[in-house]
């Protein structure tokens, strides 16, 4: 299957948007890995990213600019002939949308139909994976989320995955463009700097020999899923594209073993032999729906796809990411920073 996968994206001209985030740096190094020819929009140069510590991007051809620069993008897939697109871009952070809605929907929001309306101006693309969200469903009192759920979403945050989601679909139905979409659980794994997540944001503090900091009361319940098996989810769903049964079509990945904050907090505790740490509990998310996670049926019986990774496997080796981004003395951990919240 591998062997298959590595051949598929030999010399695929792929267009990736953030990929500098998380999943967008991992998605990257894979890429190349496979062999294909990756073009990435850059906004902002964030030189602490794993995409650029590990050397990937310096791989990549890049295009500077913003998603919501409609002549830029059209001009990016028309020039480097992009077949393969993976819209990973958005702003991510729940309580940053809470703050600036309006940045938030500009990017999330329009990024995405600039994207595709460039998209659907090219004749050479072949696939178009949309990265949405289990945040797009909103608050159901069914649970786990099926790909059927209604997308409810009410907060900020929230309402730009549903509207993106929403938007992407409109395209393969309205004009057949090649489009499926993504709805993940909470991703984690080593690169991700945003460290008012859970995963990070506790691990930081047990390498300080400090108190972890929870935002919420500590039971909000979430799929947790590790950074390389979502590459690996995505790469599946894209190498059945453009067949009918996945084009159109929107796929949950997740590991369908949903956790309270309080217990990954513990368990990210428990890998690093930290169990001692208190956690603090602030009680002060706001915004946030309090249960959300996944059922995986259709990926599974559709792609055959399931997670590699077992929960205390993919914290090890996010643990040693940072472990080693630490010893390296990259920026943000001065001695007089204060503890950052997490989730």
């Amino acid at each position: 299957m591998e062997d298959l996968g590595m051949s598929f994206w030999n010399q695929k001209r792929v267009f990736v948007t953030g990929a500098t985030g998380l999943l967008g740096s991992h998605m990257t190094a894979e890429l190349l890995r496979r062999g294909a020819d990756v073009v990435c929009l850059v906004r902002d140069w964030v030189p602490d990213s794993e995409s650029v510590t590990s050397g990937s991007l310096s791989r990549c051809r890049l295009v500077r600019g913003d998603l919501e620069d409609y002549l830029l993008v059209l001009r990016a897939l028309n020039e480097y002939e992009i077949d393969t697109i993976f819209h990973l871009g958005a702003q991510t952070i729940v309580g940053t949308a809470s703050r600036s809605p309006l940045s938030t929907f500009e990017a999330n929001i329009k990024g995405t139909w600039v994207l595709l309306e460039a998209a659907r101006q090219m004749t050479r693309v072949e696939r178009v994976l949309v990265a949405s969200s289990d945040k797009a469903y909103g608050e159901h009192d069914r649970l786990p989320y099926t790909e059927d759920a209604a997308l409810v979403g009410k907060y900020p945050y929230d309402v730009s995955k549903s509207c993106a989601d929403l938007i992407a679909l409109s395209y393969f139905h309205s004009f057949r463009l090649p489009v499926a979409v993504t709805r993940c659980g909470n991703l984690y794994g080593g690169g991700d700097l945003n460290f008012n997540r859970l995963v990070p944001g506790t691990i930081r503090s047990a390498l300080r020999g400090e108190a972890p900091v929870i935002r919420s009361d500590g039971t909000f319940v979430r799929d947790y899923f590790y950074v390389r098996d979502a590459v690996q989810a995505y790469l599946a769903l894209a190498e059945r594209m453009p067949d009918d049964g996945f084009t159109g079509e929107a796929f949950n990945f997740g590991t369908e073993t949903p956790l309270s904050v309080i217990a990954m907090a513990t368990k990210v505790l428990e890998v690093m032999n930290q169990s001692a740490l208190p956690l603090t509990i602030l009680n002060q998310a706001s915004n946030e729906i309090p249960k959300q996670y996944l059922d995986c049926t259709k990926a599974r019986r559709r792609l055959g796809w399931e997670p590699r990774w077992t929960l205390e496997e993919s914290l090890s080796d996010t643990v040693a990411w940072y472990r080693e981004w630490m010893a390296r003395g990259q920026r943000g951990l001065a001695a007089t920073e204060q503890p950052a919240a997490v989730r």
